[in-house]
């Protein structure tokens, strides 16, 4: 055995016993705050350990993983073990919307969330297959690097930075809002105080060590929200099924869910609110149909009520409520087609509950066909955006060799799988729970977790007693799917230290994330803008003080954009993947497997791709329709995340065309393309060094 392969098993061997002591250390902190609990100690103080507790240790790895490397910065010296590896990239891939917004996804949505896991697990068997051991036989440091030394040129270079900054920082912005979520409600801190209270976590482990610390933090992570994460569904799994792994046994739950929805729509009380959201609905159509005239009706009728409680002497509680309806009144015709445009949304409300074992509910065929598409076109973007996206690409130049790389991708996809193989079990659990807990409970004793998510956002949960009967129906209930996971517990009547636990899982997940998509972009600004094209000579001190300064900047830049909620969760991650199907996976299967891509094909193709995509978010989200921008209709029915079905197409055909069009790569570009695409497992040469 040689010394370099004896050192990296003992560096395995280390490494193995340092994270079990920290496993069992964690497991005895959580036993220990479940003791405190039961002596007293208040929920503020348990959010408050979990909070600082965790945030610390991962300031502690970040701390002692400091370094001012190229290599050890960048890339983590090369040297992490496929195992860890793929606990670093389940952690870094399993973001706030993977851990919070998933189960919140099927919860809602039921069989159509199925999309999203599809979509994500399947994306890594594209990266297995088409560009992880590729890329780490390529080596250097970056995507954008991959695609200058492929195609050629600067231009291409800047491509791949806008790119890869783009969709970073929107994904980026998701992770942030769910670690203001999470820290908000855990610790009763504002929302945007709380942004800045996890940015903080987020900072100190990416900024002192780059990759390399980024990494043995991204190891703890995994463990903690792994844990948090299996926890209450073991919990609700023994309660519910009388096993501790219902994965395998919640089809008899779901069968309940399915009666229980049978149940929900046949109910009078439940068709009663449901008329009413259709008649407010129908009302804010007919008033959209002649906004002034409406206007002036609604407004004289407020002030005829006023005037007629006055007149007649009506009890003062009578004329107080005519008052505050006439102060209530929009002041002018625009401010009351708001509230009527508001009110046509509520038809969605009046349908009944969305059959949660039913694929592709809809009235007719044209909705069913619709729904087929969007499920094929979320499938289609997460597959390929995972395949491309620059943060998880990176992970793969930190394995020792090409066969590492390769044994790496296995285990991403193990630890992932444990999450996701989770996931739908818990909204079944989740929505059975709501359905026998809530539903039918009394509006004056509702549970303690509605009032206190309902404070941190109304968007997340409001319950208003529509037809003032006293009784929650389902109908009555918002319920956003970012809160499903963190809410379970508390839904299900667990201990509060199991919130706290789930709490401090879902940071881990949004921190993780969060910490390798802003070294992606200050990697993106600091090495492949500055060093390789403005200041080639400088220092290695230079390159690496930069990175972190810009990682700051980013990171602010990106806080303050969270603190304007521009979308949920989920969407904002779907987004990045469609930005990042469509700017990266042509050009680097392309590069890959057909020596005859070109520099201006992949110039174009890129440009093209991530241009058309962009566009069809910006003319048909709400976000932006809202700010300004002009509503276009959805193009064959498919939905704003769903954009990369167009712009992925669009950019690899545009490299095909051009690439014909235009001269070929030089000999030199295709003696590249050979040297990468047939890896040597035994002693893999990195392009970067044999050149």
């Amino acid at each position: 055995m040689s010394s370099q392969a004896f050192s990296h098993s003992a560096f395995k061997s280390q490494l193995k016993k340092y994270y079990t002591f920290y496993t069992g250390g964690f497991i005895a902190f959580v036993l220990a705050l479940a003791l405190a609990e039961q002596m007293g100690m208040s929920r503020q103080w348990i959010g408050y350990w979990f909070l600082f507790a965790t945030i610390g240790l991962y300031a502690g790895i970040g701390i002692m993983s400091r370094t001012a490397e190229v290599a050890e910065y960048y890339v983590a010296g090369r040297r992490v073990p496929a195992f860890f590896n793929g606990m670093a990239t389940g952690a870094d891939w399993m973001s706030a919307a993977s851990f919070i917004g998933m189960a919140g996804t099927l919860f809602l949505t039921g069989y159509d969330g199925l999309a999203w896991v599809m979509g994500w697990t399947g994306g890594y068997c594209l990266v297995a297959l088409f560009l992880a051991p590729y890329l780490r036989k390529f080596g250097q440091f970056t995507i954008p690097d991959f695609l200058a030394e492929r195609y050629g040129g600067n231009i291409v270079r800047t491509i791949g930075i806008v790119s890869a900054i783009t969709c970073s920082f929107v994904y980026v912005v998701a992770q942030i809002y769910g670690v203001g979520l999470i820290t908000s409600r855990f610790t009763g801190l504002e929302f945007g105080v709380g942004v800045f209270v996890g940015l903080a976590g987020i900072l100190v482990c990416s900024m002192l060590g780059g990759m390399k610390a980024v990494t043995w933090t991204q190891v703890a992570q995994y463990i903690i929200l792994i844990i948090a994460y299996l926890t209450p569904v073991v919990w609700l799994g023994v309660k519910h099924t009388g096993i501790p792994v219902p994965q395998i046994a919640y089809g008899y739950t779901l069968q309940k869910v399915t009666e229980l929805e049978k149940k929900i729509t046949a109910d009078p009380k439940e068709q009663e609110v449901r008329k009413i959201f259709a008649d407010r609905a129908a009302a804010g159509r007919a008033a959209l149909a002649a906004p002034d005239k409406a206007y002036a009706e609604g407004k004289a009728k407020v002030e005829q009520a006023l005037a007629t409680a006055k007149s007649s002497n009506a009890p003062a509680d009578q004329v107080a409520a005519a008052e505050k309806a006439v102060a209530a009144y929009p002041k002018d015709a625009n401010a009351a087609k708001a509230g009527w445009t508001r009110e046509t949304g509520l038809a969605a409300r009046a349908n009944p509950p969305r059959p949660h074992a039913q694929a592709f509910p809809g009235k007719d065929e044209a909705a069913q066909n619709t729904a087929r598409l969007n499920f094929i076109g979320i499938v289609f973007c997460m597959m390929f955006g995972t395949a491309a996206l620059p943060h998880i690409l990176m992970r793969y130049y930190t394995t020792p060799s090409v066969q590492q790389a390769r044994v790496s991708v296995f285990w991403s996809l193990f630890f992932i799988f444990l999450l996701y193989f989770t996931a739908p079990c818990l909204a079944v659990l989740a929505k059975y729970d709501m359905f026998t807990n809530l539903v039918g409970s009394q509006f004056a004793s509702l549970p303690a977790w509605a009032a206190a998510w309902a404070k941190v956002d109304p968007g997340l949960l409001n319950i208003t007693d529509i037809n003032k009967d006293g009784i929650v129906q389902w109908a009555e209930v918002v319920i956003g799917g970012d809160l499903i996971v963190l809410a379970t517990p508390e839904i299900a009547g667990l201990p509060y230290v199991v919130s706290g636990l789930v709490a401090a899982g879902g940071l881990a997940a949004a921190l993780s994330t969060a910490d390798g998509l802003l070294l992606t972009i200050a990697n993106a600004l600091s090495h492949d803008l500055y060093y390789k094209m403005i200041d080639p000579h400088a220092s290695t001190t230079k390159r690496v003080t930069i990175s972190k300064v810009l990682l700051l900047v980013v990171a602010i830049i990106a806080a303050y954009v969270t603190s304007h909620k521009p979308g949920d969760i989920l969407f904002l991650v779907g987004a990045a993947f469609s930005l990042a199907a469509s700017a990266f996976f042509p050009p680097l299967v392309l590069g890959v497997f057909w020596k005859r891509a070109n520099k201006w094909g992949a110039i174009i193709g890129m440009a093209a791709g991530l241009s058309i995509c962009i566009y069809y978010m910006m003319r048909t989200y709400p976000f932006f329709t809202n700010m300004g921008v002009p509503k276009m209709d959805l193009w064959f029915g498919l939905s704003p995340v769903s954009a990369g079905m167009f712009g992925l197409p669009v950019g690899l055909l545009t490299i095909v065309i051009v690439s014909y069009l235009t001269s070929p790569p030089s000999k030199e570009v295709q003696e590249l393309v050979e040297h990468v695409r047939y890896p040597n497992l035994k002693g893999d040469t990195v392009v970067s060094e044999a050149r």
